[in-house]
């Protein structure tokens, strides 16, 4: 697969099948647009293509009301690459993106892309202060002669399935839910620092994550998790929390490693939470914290 970082400055000779959106996380209804696009583009002797932004474009137009992203770029080239995809585009969101009115939008991707067609979603907005919808899209589709394939909401348990809606459930700490929409379960990654190595008094020596604060995080309790390190995968109990029992008050997100014993401090670990085991919980003392991480590594174990 080939990844490029243009916004409209490069050609490409081939003709492509384009899927456009800003891809916030892929799930289900990202994987219907992919799919279409693969087959459209295979069928057609012509390459596929997905373009998205590099970030969300609330980041530059207003921070303070950005969502919290879900998956970071590196992850959806891989799995993009896996589904087999020749191109993916990272577009910058600069001001002459944002600025430019839909139908040059489209006309840019029409001239630097080679366009066949294009696969959007059935909400698909575009252009200056999105003032493009699938109506203008139709019309520019019929006065430019490319084919625009839009398609339907996918559901999940009766609800459209959407990057909003799986943004809520990993708050509300509904993992198992986000992670059936998603195409690979929510993961956080990020360097192990020291922390106050109270697990390691207990017992229960944990990973301190150093979280990248722009990812959602999930709602406070215990996790079980599948923790990826150095190419190896091992089972995890990750807290989300402040530490009431001992006073804490900063929140963390701290992993026990079963069956781990190397040193990792400043190296990377990879968090693939699974399922919520528990809510925090102030216990009455340390020995009752303790009698219950014994049963959360049971839970773990029988995962």
């Amino acid at each position: 697969m080939e990844v490029l970082n243009d916004s409209f400055k490069i050609k490409l000779n081939c003709k492509t099948y384009v899927t456009i959106g800003s891809f916030d996380g892929l799930h289900m209804g990202h994987l219907s647009l992919i799919n279409k696009t693969l087959a459209l583009s295979k069928n057609n002797g012509s390459m596929s293509m997905l373009s998205t932004f590099k970030s969300h474009p609330l980041n530059i137009v207003n921070k303070a009301i950005a969502p919290k992203i879900l998956m970071n770029n590196e992850t959806k080239i891989d799995i993009l690459k896996n589904l087999g995809m020749d191109i993916l585009n990272f577009f910058d969101f600069n001001e002459d993106i944002m600025k430019m009115m839909p139908e040059d939008f489209i006309l840019n991707m029409i001239e630097h892309y080679n366009i066949k067609g294009i696969i959007t979603g059935f909400n698909h907005k575009f252009g200056y202060k999105n003032s493009g919808d699938i109506n203008l899209l139709k019309k520019l589709s019929e006065k430019y002669n490319f084919e625009l394939y839009v398609l339907p909401p996918v559901f999940f348990k009766d609800d459209v399935v959407s990057s909003t809606r799986i943004r809520d459930c990993i708050a509300n700490g509904n993992i198992e839910d986000a992670n059936k929409m998603l195409l690979t379960p929510f993961s956080l990654k990020g360097k192990v620092i020291y922390g106050k190595q109270i697990g390691r008094k207990l017992g229960f020596p944990t990973a301190n994550l150093n979280y990248d604060d722009k990812f959602v995080l999930p709602q406070i309790g215990v996790y079980y998790t599948a923790v990826e390190y150095n190419n190896s995968k091992y089972k995890g109990i990750t807290n989300v929390g402040t530490n009431p029992t001992v006073n804490g008050n900063a929140l963390t997100i701290e992993t026990y490693i079963l069956d781990f014993h190397e040193d990792i401090y400043d190296k990377e670990i990879k968090l693939n939470f699974i399922k919520k085991i528990r809510d925090q919980i102030k216990f009455g003392s340390i020995e009752h914290l303790k009698l219950q991480l014994e049963k959360d590594k049971k839970f773990a174990y029988m995962q």
